[in-house]
C-alpha cells in the first residue's frame, strides 16, 4: 500500500473523477434530449415536406393537363383560321397580319356603338358618318388604333 498523503491524493482523485463522471453523464443526457427533439422536429419537417410535394406534383399535374386542353385548342384554332383565312382576299389578310403584328396580336377590332373596341376610343361623328356611308364590303379602319373595324348589327350604323 502506499502512504496516508497517497490515499488522500488518490481519494481526492476518485471525488473529482466521480464528480466529473456526473457532470458529463448529465452533458450526455442533455444532448439525448436535444438529439430527440431534434428527430421529432426533423420528423414533424419531413412530414410538412410530404405533404408540400404531394400539393407540388398535384399543381404540376393540374398545369400539365391545362397545357394539354390548352394546345389542343391552339391547334384547333389555328386550323380554324387556316380554313376561314384561305376565303379571305389575300391583300386583306396582308393588311389584317401586318396590324395584328402591330397591334400586339390584335389586327381587328368590333365597333360598337361608335366604339373601337380594340383601343376603347370612341370615334367622332364625322368618321362615324363616313363608316356608315361605306360599302358594306369597303374595308374600314380606326382613325386611333389602325385597326381594322368589323361593322356588327350593334355597331350603331
Amino acid at each position: 500500500m502506499s502512504s496516508p498523503k497517497d490515499l488522500e491524493n488518490l481519494q481526492r482523485e476518485i471525488v473529482s473523477l466521480s464528480k466529473r463522471q456526473g457532470d458529463l453523464e448529465e452533458i450526455v443526457l442533455e444532448v439525448m434530449e436535444r438529439r430527440e427533439s431534434a428527430q421529432e422536429r426533423v420528423s414533424e419537417l419531413s412530414e410538412r415536406v410530404s405533404a408540400v410535394q404531394g400539393k407540388t406534383d398535384d399543381a404540376t399535374a393540374r398545369r400539365d393537363a391545362a397545357q394539354g386542353e390548352l394546345d389542343a385548342e391552339a391547334a384547333s384554332v389555328t386550323k380554324e383560321r387556316e380554313l376561314v383565312a384561305g376565303t379571305v382576299p389575300a391583300d386583306l389578310l396582308k393588311l389584317y397580319d401586318r396590324l395584328r403584328e402591330k397591334q400586339g396580336g390584335v389586327g381587328a377590332a368590333r365597333l360598337n356603338q361608335r366604339r373601337c373596341e380594340g383601343c376603347r376610343m370612341e370615334l367622332d361623328i364625322t368618321e362615324f358618318n363616313e363608316i356608315r356611308a361605306a360599302a358594306p364590303d369597303t374595308v374600314v379602319r380606326c382613325e386611333n388604333c389602325s385597326r381594322i373595324l368589323v361593322r356588327t348589327s350593334e355597331s350603331g350604323l
